[in-house]
């Protein structure tokens, strides 16, 4: 099976999509049943193609990024052209059976335009789904009638929790949507065991710092608990438009002692972050599924989240799902397990054998039965 493969964002570009792509191509590597060439982005200008493996080829169309984590409208676009041209070329030489788009938009683009030579799966991802931005408010809107057409001359539509393809139903319920989960590495991120609760506790968020992930919440919810008497610690790891916005929140509450901005985190680093951690937050309200959830999951941290796509599937015994969004209630409901050990060791191992559940081995079984089944319909 030859795969023509697409992503605007691949590490160190863009967040969640980017990593689970990563991922799905670590599973596919050294197979002998798939050969895959996967198109997407750089952060600087000009074409790199790279050997990831023996059946695996990454080419990589530079734009000049400002942020690695923010896509300004004239970097898409200017990605979309060049990609464009590059996608065209392979098509031409690469006799392919099938294309993966990662994000229905930009992305998806590319493979309607080449519905003709090759039928196409779109992965949706959480803002190539209209409504679930609020940023890209006047950007549905203009291309609302594109994204129908790409939609609907897709083989499958692929949505990574059952929220997603809940949105997805919203805007063209009459279409099917598969859910395929995302997964993560139980080796790469795995429990302290000789980690106790015990203070400074740390709190942690891993986030695109983005309007829709609301870090102001976590900010404000560490305030009160250190007014309640609560030696607590917030770690922010990521980086992203509001970066100055909230230093400056920290600022103006005096927590710049109790808010610690870790910035973009290397891969071989956030591990040992999470374990140093002891619950892990989040304040989102439109999420696919939370890769970071899923790694402080299998790092053995309890879940205070607000409730966003991917909770149904991920919180159980685990965590706390919240219905209002707001920084009392997420102080709440840290202080809740700040005061119940034994409630927080249960979540911590409950945490842990929740996460197991979910690989990314499962995730490649899971899309390469997509794959064949499009090509058997054919």
């Amino acid at each position: 099976m030859r795969l023509l493969m697409s992503n605007y964002e691949f590490p160190p570009v863009g967040g969640g999509a980017g990593q689970a792509n990563l991922n799905l191509l670590r599973e596919f590597a050294g197979r002998d049943d798939i050969t895959i060439d996967l198109v997407t982005s750089a952060p600087q200008r000009g074409l790199v193609v790279e050997q990831f493996a023996p059946n695996i080829t990454i080419h990589k169309v530079g734009v000049k990024k400002k942020n690695l984590h923010f896509w300004r409208r004239t970097e898409v676009l200017e990605w979309l052209i060049k990609a464009g041209s590059h996608y065209r070329r392979l098509v031409r030489r690469g006799r392919y059976d099938l294309a993966h788009g990662f994000f229905a938009f930009p992305t998806g683009w590319l493979c309607y335009r080449h519905a003709s030579e090759m039928p196409y799966i779109i992965s949706l991802r959480g803002s190539d789904v209209p409504g679930h931005n609020s940023r890209l408010g006047v950007d549905y809107t203009l291309l609302a009638p594109l994204f129908r057409r790409i939609w609907k001359s897709a083989s499958v539509l692929v949505a990574n929790s059952k929220g997603l393809a809940a949105a997805a139903a919203e805007f063209m319920g009459q279409l099917p949507v598969d859910v395929i989960c995302n997964g993560v590495d139980a080796e790469r991120f795995y429990p302290d065991p000789e980690k106790k609760l015990a203070s400074p506790f740390g709190l942690l968020t891993v986030s695109r710092l983005s309007a829709t992930k609301h870090i102001d919440l976590l900010i404000r919810s560490v305030g009160l608990l250190n007014e309640q008497g609560f030696d607590v610690q917030l770690s922010i790891a990521g980086d992203g438009a509001l970066m100055y916005s909230l230093n400056n929140l920290a600022r103006r509450l005096r927590l710049t002692d109790r808010v610690n901005f870790v910035g973009r985190v290397e891969p071989e680093d956030i591990g040992q972050l999470y374990r140093n951690s002891h619950i892990f937050v989040m304040s989102s309200t439109r999420e696919g599924m939370s890769n970071a959830m899923l790694e402080a999951m299998a790092s053995g941290l309890p879940i205070v989240t607000t409730r966003c796509q991917g909770v149904e599937e991920l919180i159980t015994d685990n965590g706390i799902v919240l219905e209002d969004s707001t920084p009392e209630s997420i102080a709440r409901a840290v202080r809740r397990l700040l005061d119940d050990r034994r409630m927080y060791e249960r979540m911590c191992v409950a945490a842990r054998k929740r996460a197991e559940i979910f690989s990314w081995r499962h995730v490649a079984d899971e899309y390469r039965k997509c794959y064949r089944r499009v090509l058997h319909d054919r």
